[in-house]
């Protein structure tokens, strides 16, 4: 049987102490249920009993939740559920924290942790893996950081639309109203950064720009953060096109999900060829995700690994 081990933790800001434990000690529960440890609350100490690998593991989870509330962020579940799973790992302590009006980002994983430097050093970041690890919100954060800081005048917000064909002629509406639907997670993100009358405001004098992939031909985008979204629906003349569309002072970031291509049967992916295609050159990162890296419902992160071996399985049959 596991020896019990008791450690105290001391924090020195009461009214941070108080969303730490959370509303009738919530978050506290929250931890005791993910890493099987009892925890109480009294004064500035929170105590921990347990297993000592659960009960370290529990310390390194409060200490990376009290960090991200000093540092002007909140926490909610998906932060309890990160950091009850990923505080044992590895921090360098650098403040990876991406400040908008409306909230403060900080990587709730290793690999997000990665994926923000990558955005700090790199001119143009691939960012692939599965829905859910935080590719694209991540990359609006960053956008919309950059250009309250005055870095860049525009945000450029870019999908290939229905398809890699773009064939929207089919859909009710002027151009708008049919590519909305498509566009929607982007708008969705701007809202979660900037109140929605900034947005809005920005968005009418084009310092925000949302918009098909095919209205990106022919131009050059200077000044400006740039991210194309679901990538892997693109052709490699169309990913050709939107790489080639960056200009001075200008940052891009490619997401997409190379097991959700739905381009016709044997036609390659953008996203794919850009990969093979850049490998090795300067000035270019790429950031993988995994299943592991889901930061969504628990459930999620078991659907996404379920398909994965559903995956493997079928390339093994087929090489058989």
């Amino acid at each position: 049987m596991t020896d019990s081990l008791h450690l105290t933790r001391e924090y020195s800001d009461n009214a941070l102490l108080q969303q730490l434990v959370g509303p009738h000690n919530a978050h506290l529960a929250r931890l005791e249920q993910r890493l099987d440890v009892t925890m109480h609350a009294h004064g500035n100490t929170i105590t921990i009993e347990g297993a000592k690998d659960h009960v370290d593991t529990a310390a390194a989870a409060l200490d990376r939740l009290y960090g991200r509330l000093a540092s002007g962020a909140r926490i909610d579940v998906g932060d309890i559920d990160s950091a009850a799973r990923f505080a044992p790992e590895e921090d360098d302590g650098q403040d990876l924290t991406i400040r908008t009006r409306k909230r403060h980002i900080s990587p709730r994983s290793p690999m997000q942790a990665s994926y923000l430097r990558a955005l700090n050093d790199f001119e143009l970041v691939f960012a692939l893996g599965p829905a859910g690890t935080g590719k694209t919100y991540i990359a609006v954060a960053k956008a919309v950081a950059m250009k309250l800081a005055g870095t860049v005048d525009r945000i450029v917000l870019s999908r290939p639309a229905v398809e890699a064909g773009e064939r929207l002629g089919f859909l009710p509406g002027d151009m708008r109203e049919k590519v909305d639907p498509y566009l929607r997670p982007l708008y969705d993100a701007l809202h979660e950064m900037l109140p929605g009358d900034q947005v809005t405001k920005l968005m009418l004098s084009g310092e925000i720009e949302v918009a098909p992939l095919a209205f990106m031909r022919g131009r050059t985008l200077s000044n400006a953060f740039i991210i194309l979204d679901e990538a892997q629906n693109t052709t490699t003349m169309q990913m050709k096109m939107a790489l080639t569309r960056m200009g001075e002072n200008s940052r891009m970031v490619v997401t997409g999900d190379l097991s959700q291509v739905d381009l016709p049967r044997g036609t390659m992916s953008g996203l794919q060829d850009a990969l093979e295609t850049l490998h090795g050159v300067d000035g270019v990162g790429r950031i993988a995700f995994s299943a592991r890296d889901v930061v969504r419902h628990d459930l999620v992160t078991r659907i996404v690994e379920a398909y994965d071996r559903r995956d493997a399985a079928r390339k093994r049959e087929e090489q058989r």
